[in-house]
């Protein structure tokens, strides 16, 4: 092989190698807002049907804290996906994806303070 063709496979094995890091470093973003972009939830029929109904509005982050249950990731802080979890200590803790479930499993105690099951 000559020098060029030697250089050649190293460059595209070190572009290989960056696009996978970039991946890793991505991260879970599926459930991150967009920064400046307003949502508003669908309208359901019943909600269209009876103006006179109060929406519900979701719970102050303290309020869930006290209930006790997980609502978003400790990771990530994006919504939890129920069917992601890990027990730990006896409490089942729920994460968004599976890259903030092995976060999680590496150092579990950086995250502990902001899950509500385990709140003293």
């Amino acid at each position: 092989m000559n020098g060029n063709a030697r250089l050649l496979k190293y460059l595209v094995v070190a572009m290989v190698s960056m696009s996978g890091m970039f991946v890793l470093l991505a991260g879970c973003q599926k459930d991150k807002p967009i920064v400046g972009a307003k949502t508003t939830p669908p309208k359901t029929q019943e909600a269209t049907s009876s103006p006179a109904k109060q929406e519900a509005t979701p719970a102050p982050a303290t309020q869930v804290a006290q209930t006790g249950e997980q609502t978003v990731c400790p990771v990530m802080g994006g919504a939890i996906d129920k069917d992601i979890f890990v027990e730990y200590q006896g409490k089942k803790v729920y994460f968004c994806c599976k890259s903030c479930l092995d976060t999680f499993k590496a150092n579990p105690e950086k995250y502990i303070s902001k899950l509500p099951q385990f709140a003293k």
